[in-house]
């Protein structure tokens, strides 16, 4: 993730109301099993297996802060150690955040003014379509999703293969780490970092998500007393 968006999040996350239960309900609706991986703000992780169309539930605190991915391509042994094509997180429990580029879903809950603020983020980057649909709440609780499939569209210098396909498409931060594209030094600023060609690939395939830095206003939503639901491939 930028660390201008990592801030954004984290001054959200500091000024927290909310203490409820949140129930996020994960779907799988891709023609494939995908292994949900989550890391909270401190720092802890989980992670679990999905096969095609199953569904499972998590409850966390109304103060929670963190972002869930799907891994692809997995292979573990009997006791979950093993790797994944995308998303890997050290085994299939996790034992740290995915390794980029993964879509994300992330969430503060409780934040400024009792809202939860809640995202898709290709920051640095997309592996699989996801759609975040908050239920029951009030407020705007927009639908915010990446339902296309940015692999297909992905130039050739930020495409990561496995085998014969592409799995997963860099952000350009994530490729090349230049200040332009990282929206650091001299570009840390939204008049210094402007969208680039790679990001508004990103943005014109799913002009929902985060596609860098500075692509706030388009793509952080706000919903209160919410559950949420969290598809892959929707």
């Amino acid at each position: 993730m930028a660390v201008s968006h990592l801030v954004l999040l984290l001054m959200i996350w500091t000024q927290s109301y909310g203490s409820e239960a949140v129930q996020f309900r994960l779907l799988n609706k891709c023609g494939f099993t995908v292994w949900p991986g989550m890391l909270t703000s401190g720092g802890s992780a989980e992670g679990w297996k999905l096969k095609p169309q199953e569904t499972m539930t998590i409850s966390r605190d109304g103060n929670w802060s963190g972002r869930f991915w799907g891994r692809t391509g997995c292979k573990f042994n009997g006791s979950g150690e093993g790797r994944c094509a995308t998303g890997d997180c050290n085994g299939l429990n996790c034992r740290g955040g995915g390794v980029p580029p993964v879509t994300l879903a992330e969430f503060t809950l409780g934040g400024y003014g009792g809202n939860d603020f809640y995202d898709v983020s290709l920051v640095d980057g997309f592996n699989i379509p996801l759609k975040i649909r908050p239920k029951d709440g009030s407020g705007s609780c927009r639908v915010t999703s990446c339902k296309s499939n940015v692999n297909a569209v992905c130039p050739n210098d930020l495409k990561v293969w496995n085998g014969n396909s592409v799995v997963a498409c860099k952000s350009a931060c994530l490729a090349w780490g230049e200040s332009q594209y990282c929206c650091t030094g001299a570009h840390n600023k939204p008049a210094t970092c402007p969208p680039s060609t790679f990001s508004r690939i990103f943005k014109d395939t799913c002009p929902d998500a985060y596609s860098y830095a500075y692509d706030d206003l388009t793509s952080t939503f706000t919903c209160s007393s919410a559950n949420y639901d969290i598809t892959f491939c929707p």
